[in-house]
């Protein structure tokens, strides 16, 4: 369970300069998969040498030793196992459906730091939920493993010539140009892969359908991240995605994180498209299919971009919790209620279109960006048009306060139930639509803008969010919320706020 992260494992799988212990061992891995394959007969009814089977991996240095681990494990019982190589992590869900399996692991531990790893398991279904982890990873603690021991089989597939070739068709389709089979001549598109997995965007789908893509960076799979962190959300990430749109004269740029579940894009003057931007183009893409949808977002989106989505496109906007998965769930739940509900997103760059088995794919998302420019383009209009509604705050911040106690959620939860006293004490607006920690808003003259503080979904830490829509407005609203962490300062470091 140490190696539990949400719905993903992940742990250090090469040791570090600093001689931190590898904890995603070969035997912590064989351990896992075979209470995986325990967990499959369980669940799906499916016993070990029946199983169809799809590994991939995103460009981390221990990807292929954490295959061979799982090759070591899952053969043995007689799984039939589909070796897809360098894969992006949405491409592993989708192999469940083109190849077809029955379910998929994908080696990957997004955007973090290059020595940890970690391993995402997929159903037909979907993506496991964290209490389905936490009884696989519960069974591995056990010693489970199939009865059954017989001879499977690995063998290479080119699942993601599949996968790109779905994402050239809906490019073909979508944009319905004269020339169908080079529907991209006279675009120009920069990628910055990072050194992940993201460059056969490049290869296998600008390329073939006549793009420019001069001015692309970083494009080979580099486990070590030389240049920098595959992350959208990192600022000095996006600015050389940035750099790479202005130096090149592209019309649009897009940057993947390491496994190509998340994607920001650039415009043609080099602004970034991310978080709130990024929000609020995804939400202008989905309700055109979808009038008067609603848009599951995560807490921290900004109150410009309700007014957006309610206001200019006439959509419902339902603010959420952090974490992409509770964000894609909590749609699945709205639209199984009966809600239309199209999108789920979250501000990272998590993005779940229903018309895609509300799965987070950095490439689609990116794909349905460029049938829109397209389109705009035969308009006489730009990405940027479609934004031009979009009030942003004048001024935003976000302060991290480490929480100190071991048991740092029920300290957590304590600190943001006193906060919700202390503003009522105050006579403070919470926000009505408050679905994680406490949302507060202030009037002109009081900071114009709005706190958020909540609990993190796996660390101990108090993320605090401030967004004001004057000058100095943040620091006015930094200085009401910071009288309060005096008075609550027991196992805080409050020194950053």
């Amino acid at each position: 369970m140490r190696l539990k992260s949400g719905t993903d494992v992940r742990g250090a799988a090469i040791e570090t300069a600093e001689g931190g212990p590898v904890t995603l061992t070969d035997e912590a891995v064989i351990d896992i998969a075979r209470a995986f394959l325990v967990w499959c007969e369980k669940h799906l009814d499916i016993p070990a040498n029946k199983l169809k089977l799809a590994v991939g991996r995103d460009s981390r240095l221990s990807g292929p030793r954490i295959a061979g681990a799982l090759r070591e494990a899952l053969v043995p019982y007689g799984v039939t196992c589909f070796d897809c190589g360098l894969a992006s992590t949405p491409s592993m869900f989708m192999a469940t459906i083109d190849i077809p399996c029955d379910c998929a692991v994908q080696i990957t531990a997004s955007h973090h730091p290059f020595h940890r790893n970690g391993l995402k398991f997929f159903t037909k279904n979907g993506g496991l939920d964290s209490p389905e982890l936490a009884e696989v990873l519960t069974l591995a603690g056990e010693g489970a493993c199939p009865h059954k021991f017989e001879g499977g089989s690995w063998q290479e597939s080119n699942h993601m010539e599949q996968y790109a070739a779905h994402l050239r068709e809906l490019i073909e389709k979508g944009i319905n140009a004269p020339n169908y089979y080079r529907p991209l001549e006279g675009f120009h598109i920069t990628v910055d892969a990072g050194n992940g997995a993201g460059g056969f965007y490049v290869e296998k789908v600008l390329a073939p359908l006549g793009a420019d893509i001069s001015g692309s960076q970083f494009l080979e799979p580099d486990g070590s991240f030389p240049n920098h962190i595959p992350n959208p959300e990192d600022t000095e990430a996006m600015g050389f995605a940035s750099r790479a749109v202005i130096e090149s004269g592209a019309d649009l740029g897009i940057i993947f994180d390491t496994d190509v579940d998340r994607a920001g894009v650039v415009d043609r003057h080099g602004r970034e498209i991310n978080r709130n931007r990024l929000v609020a183009l995804a939400s202008a893409i989905a309700l055109e299919g979808a009038p008067g949808g609603t848009i599951v977002t995560d807490s921290i989106t900004s109150d410009g971009l309700r007014e957006y989505i309610e206001g200019t496109l006439r959509g419902r906007h339902h603010r959420f919790q952090r974490g992409y998965k509770n964000v894609i769930n909590e749609a699945l739940r709205l639209n199984g209620e009966g809600v239309n509900c199209p999108l789920a997103i979250e501000t990272s760059g998590h993005a779940a279109l229903r018309e895609n088995y509300f799965l987070d794919d950095g490439a689609y998302l990116v794909t349905k960006i460029i049938i829109k420019l397209a389109e705009l383009r035969r308009e006489g209009r730009e990405l940027e048009d479609m934004l031009s509604e979009l009030r942003e705050p004048a001024e935003a911040l976000e302060v991290r306060i480490p929480i100190l106690e071991q048991d740092f959620r029920s300290r957590g939860n304590e600190v943001i139930e006193s906060l919700e006293a202390y503003s009522q004490e105050k006579g403070w607006q919470t926000a009505p639509d408050n679905r994680e920690g406490i949302r507060v808003s202030f009037p002109a003259g009081e900071g114009e803008g709005w706190f958020l503080v909540r609990l993190s979904v796996h660390d101990p830490i108090l993320p605090v969010n401030i967004e004001s829509d004057v000058p100095g407005g943040t620091e006015v609203i930094r200085g009401k919320l910071l009288d309060f962490f005096i008075s609550e300062s027991r196992g805080l470091d409050i020194s950053a706020l």
